[in-house]
């Protein structure tokens, strides 16, 4: 069997540092569509180095993404095949802001293995601190088709209820042409979000944008519509991959309000008749 779950599952952490300055957040915040229009001072704080905020989002590609999915992928136990993984779900919960520039130690190891029967689920989970302390905890959710069937633990199946009522704010974000090109310049560079020739391997008529990137951009939407364009005050962030997205369509965001410290989302389509995107996916914030 290809993954060897309770060998994943005891395997030592692995641990590296990573370090990143004003360049690599400036290159994330455009590769997920930050910086239009170039010259609008809520774009700028993503864009200019002299009035820099750090996207929460960035933590998952902080270090070129070390370790990620990829990571997960090369860890003891686990030999899949590239092109039948997909980015199942990604969670983030933020210790205190994130530094425009900054050195810190990674903390990766498999914390779950889930039988699903048709795939297997992995979760990674990453634990990122600097010298000052905890930066943010990440989990990864690897879901890989045609590794199940070995009787492990299904792992937790719900699923959030849809929100009810219409929602606080509806904003589109278009997408790219060649932003899954410039989004992999952060360090994912899985060839399905730009060969061709992969992503029919994998079962796509065309290369894909990255679930991450969606991810960035539908946290952004929620920071500059409903917390003030603050990204300090969200504290934790979490989504379910529940669609594709190609480049050159349009995202659908749809935001609610919950209590004063929680914000409902739903991410859609809007050229594949609002295609689901992103499910189950909630930010809290202070």
């Amino acid at each position: 069997m290809p993954i060897d779950a309770a060998q994943a599952l005891a395997a030592g952490p692995r641990t590296g540092r990573i370090t990143w300055d004003h360049r690599d957040v400036q290159l994330y915040h455009l590769g997920i569509g930050a910086g239009r229009p170039a010259t609008d001072p809520d774009e700028l704080r993503y864009t200019l180095e002299s009035r820099l905020h750090v996207l929460p989002s960035f933590a998952t590609v902080a270090g070129n993404g070390s370790p990620g999915v990829i990571g997960g992928l090369s860890m003891p136990g686990v030999d899949v095949d590239l092109a039948r993984v997909l980015h199942g779900g990604q969670t983030l919960r933020l210790h205190r802001p994130i530094p425009p520039r900054g050195t810190a130690t990674t903390t990766g190891r498999i914390a779950a293995v889930y039988d699903k029967g048709t795939a297997a689920v992995l979760v990674m989970r990453t634990e990122t601190a600097d010298a000052d302390g905890p930066l943010w905890t990440g989990d990864a959710h690897i879901f890989v088709r045609g590794e199940g069937g070995w009787g492990g633990d299904r792992g937790p199946s719900a699923r959030l209820a849809p929100p009810a009522g219409d929602p606080d704010r509806t904003v589109e974000c278009p997408v790219r042409e060649d932003q899954a090109l410039l989004y992999r310049l952060s360090g994912d560079w899985n060839p399905l979000h730009a060969d061709p020739d992969f992503a029919k391997r994998a079962g796509f008529e065309r290369p894909i944008l990255h679930g991450l990137c969606t991810y960035g951009m539908t946290l952004k939407a929620v920071v500059d519509t409903l917390l003030d364009g603050d990204v300090t005050r969200v504290r934790s962030y979490g989504t379910r991959f529940a669609g594709v997205v190609f480049p050159g369509e349009t995202l659908r965001v749809r935001m609610w309000r919950r209590g004063g410290t929680e914000v409902r989302v739903a991410v859609s389509a809007v050229e594949r008749d609002d295609a689901p995107v992103l499910a189950d996916t909630v930010v809290e914030h202070a």
